[in-house]
């Protein structure tokens, strides 16, 4: 099982399926877009707004018609993960967040599988095995989420397009000696992979016991408690279903915003927010959203400096959380 067709994702399907790996699940709910073209090197230009998993299922079927090939066109969620996870052998999480990455370890833990971890950032990339023989998990190297302020948004650092491939290449060597039964599996290790100076770094850490008695799934949203002046995805959901008039401003880029956008919606791309501010009403109540909810936590606390009485509301997992609803 591969969750997400995106830059990861893409390499570990094409060599998994090349190789004759038998049975591909994939999960991906999204939809093409010309920022993804960049490393997501299945996808041209023609599949723009097309829904991912329909392209790489055809793409796939082409290159090797003796795989059996089962889409799931949806995102993994807490409501689902252990449904579709519980069929399969070797999970890949191929995923660019860390609320879906807690989310797979802890459904691997509560169903004994293993699942072959990789991570991105800028030159940067990690790789492991989690959850593999008694081995340890992604929680005895990464105890616990971080919050949103913590993390740095791929959207503004930026992902080399080359990186995904290098990265996902190895976690397919891993899955290929995960099903082959060869005992050098990279578990219990953390390879960290430099490509401006082409250097590998490999760092043991131990099991944690108490990490494998988790028992039940729990919340996987960034920040879903730590402030009173955010709404979640639901809640915001609600509220454009009644059609009432609100001021909510897009803190993406222009080019992610040209994609898809809410309507009714203003563009404010997060580095022009200060520049910018005069087009707010902050007399109003206003709605902030971005991709996944980073920006936007950040983009509030900057406005709230500026004005501390404004009634300025965060969404909480932003485009990301708000497209589950609308499955």
């Amino acid at each position: 099982m591969v969750v997400g067709a995106g830059g990861l994702g893409i390499p570990v399907l094409q060599y998994l399926n090349a190789m004759g790996v038998g049975t591909l699940g994939i999960v991906e709910g999204d939809k093409v877009e010309l920022t993804n073209l960049q490393r997501q090197v299945i996808y041209n230009e023609k599949d723009i707004g097309k829904g991912k998993l329909e392209v790489v299922l055809e793409r796939l079927s082409s290159q090797n018609s003796g795989t059996v090939l089962i889409g799931h066109d949806t995102f993994l969620t807490k409501d689902n993960a252990l449904e579709i996870l519980a069929d399969y052998d070797v999970v890949v999480d191929a995923t660019d967040n860390f609320p879906t990455r807690y989310l797979i370890n802890d459904t691997c833990v509560i169903l004994d599988k293993p699942f072959v971890y990789g991570a991105l950032h800028g030159f940067e990339a990690q790789l492991s095995v989690f959850n593999y023989q008694e081995g340890p998990t992604y929680r005895c190297l990464f105890p616990t989420m971080p919050s949103s302020v913590e993390i740095p948004d791929c959207n503004i650092n930026g992902v080399l397009g080359v990186i995904p491939g290098i990265v996902g290449s190895l976690q397919a060597l891993e899955v290929v000696k995960i099903i082959t039964g060869n005992d050098k599996v990279l578990s219990g290790q953390l390879l960290i992979y430099n490509g401006l100076d082409q250097s590998f770094l490999k760092m043991n850490f131990p099991l944690i016991h108490e990490n494998k008695k988790i028992k039940v799934l729990d919340n996987y949203y960034l920040d879903e408690c730590e402030s009173t002046n955010s709404i979640s995805s639901e809640e915001f959901f609600e509220l454009l279903e009644r059609s009432e008039p609100i001021q909510l401003v897009d803190v993406r880029s222009k080019e992610e915003y040209e994609q898809n956008h809410l309507p009714n919606s203003i563009n404010i791309p997060f580095e022009h927010l200060e520049t910018r501010i005069k087009e707010i009403d902050l007399t109003r109540p206003l709605y902030i959203i971005c991709q996944s909810g980073i920006r936007s936590r950040i983009a509030q606390e900057k406005l709230l400096r500026v004005s501390s009485k404004s009634f300025i509301y965060n969404i909480l997992g932003g485009l990301n959380r708000y497209k589950t609803l609308l499955i």
